[in-house]
Order: C-alpha cells, then structure tokens, then sequence
C-alpha cells in the first residue's frame, strides 16, 4: 500500500491456518486461514495503532480476518488457483488467487519431516472491504490498493 509516495511495508504477526494440496488431484485440495487483525505490524507503531483503530481494522470489532478456499484448480505446471471466500471486517467476497507450489522435500533439518514450499503474490482494494472510508485515498495519504504477498513453508510429520 502506498502512503503519499512510500511503498509501506508490513505484516501480521499471528496467524493459523490449514493447506492441504495433492498434486495429483487439486480438485480435493484446500486451503483455510484465520489471522489476528490486531497483530498488524509496520515496525511504526503509531501507525500500526492507527491501522488498529476504527479509522481501519476496528480490531476490537473484528479481530479476525479469514479465507476459506471452495476450489483449487491447476492451471500449468505447478501453479494453481484457489477460489475462496475472503472476510475482512463485514464484507465476505469471493477471490481467486493464483499461487505456485515449489514443490516438496524431506526437511534436511528435521529427518522424517516434510516441508513444502507455496507462494502467492496479489492485489485487493482496501476500500471494496470498509478498510477506511476512502477520505485517507481522496487526499493522497493512503492508497487503496493493498499488495498481499504470501509464502508459505509448509511441514508435515510423514
């Protein structure tokens, strides 16, 4: 998201959720998530409280984000699509996200443990999921459009 001219960067701190791809048949994959809309992190902590506050997240109103996928569909090689539904505050909209799978391999920290590799980059409008009002957009401080990067480093005892 862009603040008047800088990229801002950040993440949310606390998070769970549930992957599970078989690429031999995507059709019966799926992919659940929860994260904690007050663990929003900046590293500026007065803007991380502004973010927490009813101007954006009201995270005291709701302190969960969520997706549930309904699909995983391979589209080439090693990257999919999940449709699902994503819930940010009151507003549940179905989204498709196009991710890829980097594959799967013994842990070579950990004998007998999995690890799997998953990444996806897309945009959502801040505004389409009453994240703000849009007076912080009309006046050229805060963006609309918000950048969701996710990488995933999956691990599963065999």
């Amino acid at each position: 998201m862009k603040h008047t001219y800088a990229t801002v960067r950040g993440l949310f701190d606390d998070f769970s959720g549930t992957l599970i791809l078989d690429p031999d048949n995507p059709k019966a994959g799926s992919v659940e998530f929860a994260i904690k809309t007050d663990s929003i992190n900046t590293h500026i902590t007065k803007r991380d409280n502004h973010l927490r506050s009813d101007d954006f997240f009201a995270v005291k109103k709701f302190p969960l984000m969520t997706f549930k996928s309904t699909g995983v569909k391979l589209v080439k090689v090693n990257q999919y699509i999940i449709e699902g539904n994503l819930t940010i505050k009151d507003i549940t909209k179905k989204i498709n996200v196009l991710f890829t799978y980097y594959g799967m391999q013994e842990n070579p920290l950990k004998k007998g443990q999995m690890v799997a590799g998953f990444e996806a980059d897309f945009t959502i409008n801040r505004l389409d999921y009453n994240v703000g009002t849009g007076k912080f957009a009309a006046m050229g401080v805060v963006g609309k459009d918000v950048r969701i990067v996710v990488t995933i480093e999956a691990l599963n005892d065999m």
